[in-house]
């Protein structure tokens, strides 16, 4: 599991609004690119980040 914060932290240096913004689109592009393998997902946790499973 990755902390939202910390991948932004280690990305764009900081965890501001807009580097969060581009954080979603980023993760938008990275679930269309994988759509097709079932066996690969990115899931969102509520209030902490984002989890692969594989």
């Amino acid at each position: 599991m990755l902390a939202r914060t910390a991948v932004l932290q280690e990305i764009w240096g900081d965890d501001s609004f807009f580097n969060g913004r581009s954080l979603d689109v980023f993760i938008t592009r990275l679930r269309r690119y994988l759509k097709d393998d079932p066996q690969v997902q990115i899931v969102n946790v509520r209030g902490i980040g984002y989890k692969l499973l594989c």
